[in-house]
């Protein structure tokens, strides 16, 4: 039996193996190689994608699990007109948050969910996201997701 499941506002059904990881479905067979590969454990946050409108990580998620639910990757982000992901996504370009990129698609969806979640993050809620950076933009992350909250609270552009 078919696995069906909203992906990026598109229907999707999944007759595969119900236990294969959502990030391998993304990547190898919806083609979405956006959401990255980082530890496989889902501690370093690179997988990171957002199921039912919350950051989760998709490497320790069965596709069996997503039966009836709205999963949203960084592809679909990037489409969004959402208040808060537009927020994020130009205060991450306006601070050049990235250096190499690897980890920023996890950050930039646990950033939209956190800022849709806590319109005012306190500096500990900022720090309390799990994503890990290898290469340390722990500081323009920080910047970056401030300066979205406040755009977004304003009602306009980071």
């Amino acid at each position: 039996m078919a696995i069906r499941f909203t992906l990026n506002e598109r229907e999707v059904a999944w007759d595969g193996d119900p236990a294969m990881p959502l990030l391998w479905y993304l990547r190898d067979h919806a083609g979405l190689t956006g959401t990255k590969y980082g530890c496989g454990i889902g501690a370093c946050g690179a997988c990171t994608v957002h199921v039912d409108g919350g950051a989760q990580r998709a490497c320790v998620m069965p596709v069996a699990g997503l039966d009836g639910k709205r999963v949203t990757t960084i592809e679909g982000i990037a489409q969004s007109d959402e208040r808060a992901a537009a927020a994020v996504r130009e205060a991450w370009v306006e601070l050049d948050v990235p250096q190499c990129g690897w980890c920023q698609a996890g950050q930039v969806m646990a950033a939209v969910d956190l800022i849709a979640r806590k319109p005012e993050p306190s500096d500990d809620d900022i720090a309390a996201l799990t994503n890990l950076c290898r290469c340390g933009t722990y500081p323009r992350i920080r910047a970056a997701i401030r300066r979205a909250a406040a755009a977004r609270r304003e009602g306009g552009a980071a």
